[in-house]
């Protein structure tokens, strides 16, 4: 007689996440703490790492900040060949003017999320239209770091639901 063996669940898939921080991002904590708040960028990264060590699923948090366009370009332009599943992305003042970081986006194949600490759409006229969103699943402002924390929320998700295997009809 065979012996029945339970199915193996299997554990969930590593997510790697790449966390983009744009031009000026270093300077947090001092640079306009009325419209950015005092938090720092490092304060933001452990918030993050926080975060995803709540979760049930296993992430796995990569950093990166720059304040030159081509650097950035480059890094998203990386993603695939270092395996990411999906990027949260703060363009900072790029948001508004950088047609080829909206091109490297578009072009990664992967999900990203757009996240600014400040409403740009409660800021001066020229904030108020992004080039990178149209490139993004989604989009997350005005909730200063949690901007962050809920970027990462609605990646994950996206993510997971484009694992799902889809049903056949």
């Amino acid at each position: 007689m065979k012996k029945k063996t339970k199915p193996q669940s299997k554990s969930p898939k590593l997510l790697r996440i790449l966390v983009i921080h744009g031009p000026n991002l270093n300077l947090l904590g001092s640079r306009e703490p009325d419209i950015y708040g005092k938090i720092t960028l490092a304060q933001i990264n452990q918030i993050l790492k926080a975060e995803v060590s709540k979760l049930d699923v296993p992430v796995q948090l990569s950093f990166f900040q720059s304040n030159h366009e081509g650097e950035l370009v480059d890094k998203i332009g990386q993603v695939r060949h270092n395996k990411y599943e999906g990027i949260l992305i703060n363009p900072a003042a790029y948001t508004h003017t950088s047609v080829v970081l909206r091109d490297a986006l578009s072009a990664c194949g992967i999900p990203a999320v757009e996240v600014h600490l400040s409403n740009i759409y409660s800021r001066e006229e020229f904030r108020h239209h992004s080039l990178t969103a149209p490139a993004c699943v989604g989009q997350v402002s005005g909730f200063r770091e949690a901007s962050y924390v809920l970027g990462l929320h609605g990646l994950i998700n996206e993510l997971q639901k484009r694992m799902q295997p889809r049903d056949v009809m």
